[in-house]
Order: structure tokens, then C-alpha cells, then sequence
């Protein structure tokens, strides 16, 4: 008889509260395997003081709601996903531009 082995859950969690002229924003990064299989992410950068809509969400990228996608500034799109690692590179890539330009207007 061989016995079933129950999954396992993991769920990574990190907040980073921005100081300086991005004071009050945050970075999150939320991910949860099963199995060592990623089933879940999420990813924002959130500052109510450029984006009213979608909860302060600027940025961020997901997988709820059953299919991965890309919210920027209220707005939400479907996304070709490949790999984890792949998606953090091009969403640090985005912030850095984000904050490039906001750094611009000032």
C-alpha cells in the first residue's frame, strides 16, 4: 500500500516601505507554492500619490482570477507568461523606468 503524501504550502511574503520622495509607497512581492511548483504570485508597486485607482496599485502583476495579467495605473491586461524570474526582471525593469520618470517631473 503506498501512502499519499499531503502537499506541502509555502507562501513568501516581502513589504518594502519606500522613504525619501517615495515616502508612503510600497514594493510587495507575495508568492505561494505547493510542492515546490509556483501556483501563485503577485507583484505592485504602490503609491496612492500617482495612482487613485485600483487600490494605489501604479504597477503590478498577477495570476488571480485564473490567467496572469499586468495592471498599470488602473488599467489591467493579459500577459504572456514564461517564468517567474522572468516576470520580477521585467517588473523591476518597469519601476526603474516608473521612477526615472517621475523623477523627471519634479
Amino acid at each position: 500500500m503506498t501512502k499519499k503524501r499531503s502537499s506541502v504550502h509555502t507562501t513568501t511574503s516581502e513589504i518594502h516601505r519606500l522613504k525619501g520622495k517615495r515616502k508612503g509607497a510600497l514594493l510587495k512581492e507575495q508568492v505561494w507554492f505547493e510542492d515546490e511548483q509556483l501556483t501563485a504570485y503577485s507583484l505592485a508597486y504602490i503609491n496612492l500619490r500617482r495612482c487613485s485607482a485600483d487600490n494605489g496599485r501604479v504597477l503590478g502583476y498577477d495570476n488571480s482570477h485564473d490567467y496572469h495579467h499586468r495592471h498599470f495605473m488602473g488599467e489591467v491586461e493579459a500577459i504572456q507568461f514564461t517564468t517567474y524570474a522572468a516576470l520580477v526582471e521585467r517588473f523591476i525593469g518597469e519601476v526603474q523606468e516608473l521612477w526615472r520618470l517621475e523623477d523627471e517631473e519634479k
